[in-house]
């Protein structure tokens, strides 16, 4: 058996950034950018009316001027006018570009309009430039926007919108494949016999995996030897990244290992000193890489937390997000293995992150995952964790 921080060092070693393509702006959320992206114009474009109501002169304003005569009106998207005159007004509305000679704008409710002339409230305070945008306030033309190697999200498919970026540069996605292996799993909308459980691994992997931006194919396959051999060799020809789920331990029926090996996958290790999930295959092939994880449920989403999605997201170029966390309560652990703690977690009032022990019932308890935030990882040069303490967290719901 190898060690956790081995693992880590084969896996990050073999790491490479995907190739880069072009999408649509509006089917690249969760994706991650591979171009700098810059303002086209300034931002805002024009100085822009920020509330509907009266543009006027501030000059006019100062000098004790209450009663303004209307000009005229624009709205949104019209072309801008000119104020023609000291002591007229025009009717904005929120978007409009301010016209010239105005600087000030004096909100609807603020106002009566009557017979031509918009009348304001004579104690009313007024400051220059009021509920106006200035042009290029935010962002100037040609300044940086959006960084490469960001995740993009709602935030940024805005931003590209207003750019006008259609089409943009995105690292590729790699080709998963889950594969759940196993002859007492039967679909979820079948009734289980006494000896039969249905299928729950492979989708919860599934969805976790989508819940990070990342799509996979399903498959099950039987422990049939033949079987086995076909359908992985299909499948590894056609996906990059292949995680499985069961037949890796040392079973009679755990062909996995075998039926990898014989199909050129490169072991590159096999059993680890990790709690949930020590029997853990993974290897290389001539398309990509296989995460041989065991069939127990929270030992295979340890697995896919703890080493598939990093690994997927630095293959993107991104670095995987982990927090420190500090026990709430004394936890004790025996066995000298890297121990993955599920833990509500919660904040304290300096706004640290607190993680609550919630250990379960064994890898089985598939239940208990639906009750915790995230796996704290515990060394395993100690048996006896202390309240306050404080290590790695790899989080799953935040």
């Amino acid at each position: 058996m190898i060690t956790v921080a081995e693992v880590d060092k084969i896996i990050l070693d073999l790491v490479k950034i995907t190739n880069i393509e072009k999408v649509s702006f509006d089917e690249c959320l969760g994706r991650v950018l591979a171009e700098d992206i810059y303002a086209d114009r300034d931002f805002p474009p024009f100085d822009r009316i920020m509330m509907d109501g009266i543009a006027v002169r501030f000059t006019d304003w100062n000098e004790g001027l209450r009663s303004f005569k209307l000009q005229g009106l624009l709205p949104a998207g019209s072309p801008p006018i000119t104020l023609q005159e000291s002591g007229n007004c025009i009717e904005v509305m929120t978007g409009a570009v301010c016209p010239s000679h105005a600087d000030t704008v004096i909100k609807y409710e603020q106002i009566t309009i009557e017979n031509g002339r918009a009348v304001v409230e004579p104690a009313l305070e007024v400051n220059a430039n009021q509920h106006v945008h200035p042009q290029g306030s935010d962002r100037k033309k040609n300044d940086l926007l959006i960084e490469k190697g960001k995740v993009l999200t709602a935030a940024e498919i805005g931003i590209l919108a207003t750019v006008g970026k259609s089409n943009v540069e995105v690292q590729k996605r790699l080709k998963i494949a889950i594969v759940a292996t196993g002859d007492e799993l039967v679909e979820i909308n079948e009734t289980p016999l006494a000896h039969q459980i249905r299928k729950s691994n492979v989708y919860n992997l599934q969805a976790h995996l989508k819940s990070k931006g990342f799509e996979s194919n399903v498959f099950h396959i039987i422990d049939d030897k033949t079987k086995l051999r076909k359908a992985l060799g299909k499948i590894l020809k056609e996906h990059e990244v292949v995680v499985l789920s069961g037949g890796v331990s040392k079973g009679k029926l755990d062909f996995v290992p075998e039926i990898l090996t014989d199909l050129d996958v490169t072991k590159q290790f096999h059993f680890v000193k990790q709690r949930p999930g020590k029997p853990f295959w993974f290897g290389t092939y001539t398309n990509g890489t296989v995460f041989a994880l065991p069939g127990n449920p929270t030992s295979s989403f340890v697995g896919l937390n703890r080493y598939v999605i990093p690994f997927l997201q630095r293959s993107e170029g991104v670095e995987p997000m982990k927090i420190k966390a500090k026990l709430v309560e004394d936890f004790s652990f025996k066995p000298s293995l890297t121990y993955f703690l599920q833990v509500k977690l919660g904040y304290n009032n300096k706004g640290e992150f607190m993680a609550t022990p919630l250990p379960g019932h064994g890898s089985g308890d598939l239940a208990n995952l639906a009750d915790a935030d995230g796996l704290l990882e515990l060394p395993p040069v100690e048996t006896n964790f202390k309240k306050g303490q404080v290590f790695d967290c790899f989080l799953y719901r935040f």
